[in-house]
């Protein structure tokens, strides 16, 4: 790599078909170059990248040349199976950074080793806050009693703040007929995500990726005014997705999990009010966790999105007003909306200046006409109700390994599930130490 970068040389793009980019790769034994191409990569013109006598699929750019970078260094190797699955083979991915100057990559390696001392997963083992065992199962979380009792304490702060902001607690189960995740299209869109079906009563029954089906039938077992909207119904539900073992990593992923998950059914002309309530209240919910800073991002129309076009122009400005509103700074992820909605993205900066991914109020198009959701409007008529999916807190499990690297282990007193300690200074006192 230093002769390399000593020779400064250049990358070069070169444009070529498909078909000879499959010749080229084939002749040279590249494999996984050709696979992806037959695979991944289906566009009949593709580009190519070169510097010295490396050459590789890439769409670009790149810097002029190597010279440009004036620091780097190797971090880490690991071994992974190709495409993370354990049938192929195992290859070895090597992790490494570069800086244009020095001084930013001292900076770098200070930040690293600083999140080293903060990984959950030592401070949860020397903390006993939490276990992961393969005996039980890869990906699923058992909360010692230190670790239950910081997680009690989040969720009754939760609660209790979801029921003063004008919330509806909900319980829903965690399994469901196959056929509700066919309508909802979860077995369509997310099938790779999602456990075997099960066998009940001669009918098929699926373990829960999501609580949204839920809370819509429980909106489809009666009538509903527009008086009675904006409804605002919050669980905290466990769901149960399928992660590949290489993509495992303690309580930032995990195959077994619980959402602080909640569904807005609002009227249309409604909209704007309610987003604006709903930032406010994502921003409360946040605060008392210490977190400062906040990077936030609105993402817009994709290229594969379902929907009337007029109906993603509405959410979008709506989505960009509230943000106006309230002065809040925010990037525009292009494109980056669900194929059935728009979304607003916020993500938390940790005590390192992380940026972690938690918050996200996301539109939904899709399933309301796919449960034929209604309610009647003021001029007598069935509308359609616009849902917002919103989680703030996200993953219970992956926001608490979050907060003890926020916090390197010594939690505020709130949360402490330690607080105080009586020390007598001979057995004498034993017993008033009891009652103290």
């Amino acid at each position: 790599m230093t002769e390399i970068i000593d020779g400064k040389a250049e990358f070069k793009r070169e444009d070529t078909s498909r078909h000879d980019a499959l010749e080229r790769f084939g002749k040279a034994d590249e494999p996984y170059k050709v696979e992806m191409l037959n695979r991944d990569i289906l566009d009949d013109q593709v580009s190519l990248y070169r510097h010295s006598a490396f050459e590789d699929l890439c769409r670009g750019p790149h810097i002029p040349n190597t010279g440009l970078v004036r620091a780097f260094k190797l971090i880490s190797t690991s071994g992974a199976y190709w495409r993370g699955t354990e049938n192929n083979k195992m290859l070895q991915r090597i992790y490494g950074v570069s800086f244009p100057k020095k001084n930013l990559l001292d900076e770098f390696l200070i930040r690293m080793e600083e999140a080293k001392k903060r990984d959950h997963r030592t401070l949860g083992k020397q903390l006993e806050l939490f276990h992961i065992t393969n005996e039980v199962g890869a990906g699923l979380v058992l909360w010692m009693p230190k670790g239950a009792a910081i997680r009690n304490q989040i969720e009754n702060f939760w609660r209790e703040e979801h029921i003063k902001g004008g919330y509806e607690i909900v319980y829903s189960p965690h399994i469901a007929n196959l056929e509700l995740w066919k309508k909802s299209g979860h077995t369509e869109f997310y099938i790779e995500s999602m456990y075997q079906p099960m066998k009940v009563d001669e009918a098929q029954f699926q373990i829960r990726p999501m609580n949204c089906p839920f809370h819509i039938m429980m909106y489809k077992s009666r009538r509903w005014s527009y008086r009675d909207l904006p409804l605002r119904w919050a669980e905290l539900g466990t769901v149960y997705r399928y992660e590949m073992p290489g993509v495992l990593h303690g309580l930032m992923r995990v195959r077994g999990f619980t959402q602080d998950d909640a569904h807005h059914f609002v009227a249309p002309d409604r909209m704007e009010e309610e987003l604006v309530w709903l930032i406010k209240f994502c921003i409360h919910i946040l605060d008392p966790f210490h977190f400062k800073e906040y990077d936030i991002y609105l993402a817009t129309h994709p290229a594969d999105a379902i929907g009337d076009p007029k109906d993603w122009e509405k959410a979008e400005n709506g989505l960009r007003r509230a943000l106006d509103i309230l002065n809040l700074k925010y990037l525009t992820d292009t494109g980056g909306g669900a194929f059935y909605g728009p979304k607003i993205d916020i993500k938390i900066k940790d005590a390192i200046g992380r940026s972690w991914q938690c918050s996200t109020i996301q539109f939904d198009f899709n399933l309301p006409e796919r449960f034929d959701m209604t309610f009647t409007d003021k001029d007598g008529q069935a509308k359609r109700p616009f849902m917002i999916h919103r989680a703030l807190l996200g993953s219970i499990e992956r926001f608490f390994g979050v907060l003890i690297e926020h916090y390197a282990g010594k939690f505020p007193l709130w949360l402490a599930p330690v607080q105080v300690r009586i020390l007598p200074i001979t057995d004498e006192f034993n017993a008033y130490g009891e009652t103290v």
